[in-house]
């Protein structure tokens, strides 16, 4: 993979911040976008001299921490979080960036036969089938997991499924199949893929498949806006598409 570079213009932009001193910025972002930060971030602080504070949740509970007034500089959240936050005066308005888009895939633990999901009626017959099916708790905020609660329902395998599901609160529904935990899993595409001891099975039929939109935006006052702007734009470079794709995700416009 190309590493990524900070281009001139970016270095240009950042050089009386810099003249001053190296800025800390503090980027909440939702699970799904974490390895294409885990593959920019690192060269962006390397190229620039400043540092960026991590801080993952789903997006659910991150909305209830910025609605609560926790300070921040920068946050990767969904559209339509973003949308309604800027509406109650939380995001800065104008600023919103979208970034990249994922899909729903199904994951089962390495060397485990793989289900058929070609189609809508194969897909169901594989989640009847299990003995055990993960995904993240709608309940959690999770995107991926209040989208699965509901196609659930929508197949008319809900009430099925409900006694043998394995809700999973936080992190990646992966890692809770490669020990074992479920048979089964479903999750987006960019959190299957990083886990070791897994197969992705594959993203879920067209007709049911469902694409979050990831986009990057700036808190209220942050204390370092033009960093915070130049993080943004080493997001949406040409290098920046590439760990996109290679990280399971792809353009937000595709």
């Amino acid at each position: 993979m190309h590493r990524f570079v900070v281009t001139a213009a970016m270095i240009a932009s950042l050089a009386a911040t810099t003249a001053v001193g190296a800025a800390e910025i503090k980027l909440m972002h939702g699970g799904a976008f974490t390895q294409v930060i885990v593959g920019i971030v690192p060269n962006f602080e390397q190229q620039t001299g400043h540092k960026v504070k991590l801080e993952r949740e789903t997006v659910g509970a991150l909305t209830k921490r910025i609605e609560g007034g926790e300070a921040f500089d920068m946050a990767i959240l969904t559209p339509g979080a973003i949308e309604d936050l800027i509406k109650k005066g939380k995001l800065a308005a104008g600023s919103r960036v979208n970034l990249a888009r994922v899909g729903v895939g199904v994951v089962v633990k390495a060397g485990a036969p793989q289900p058929d999901i070609s189609t809508v009626e194969a897909f169901k017959r594989a989640l009847l089938a299990a003995k055990s099916v993960a995904y993240i708790d709608p309940q959690a905020g999770g995107t991926s997991g209040i989208y699965v609660a509901d196609l659930l329902d929508k197949l008319g395998i809900g009430a099925q499924i409900k006694p043998k599901a394995v809700l999973i609160h936080g992190g990646a529904v992966a890692e809770h199949i490669a020990k074992g935990e479920a048979e089964i899993g479903i999750h987006q595409i960019s959190e299957i893929l990083p886990v070791p001891g897994i197969t992705l099975v594959g993203p879920l039929p067209r007709e049911i498949q469902n694409f979050t939109t990831y986009a990057a935006v700036l808190g209220v006052g942050a204390k370092d806006n033009e960093v915070a702007k130049a993080l943004i734009k080493a997001f949406t470079g040409p290098a920046a598409a590439e760990v996109v794709k290679a990280k399971g995700m792809e353009p937000a416009g595709s």
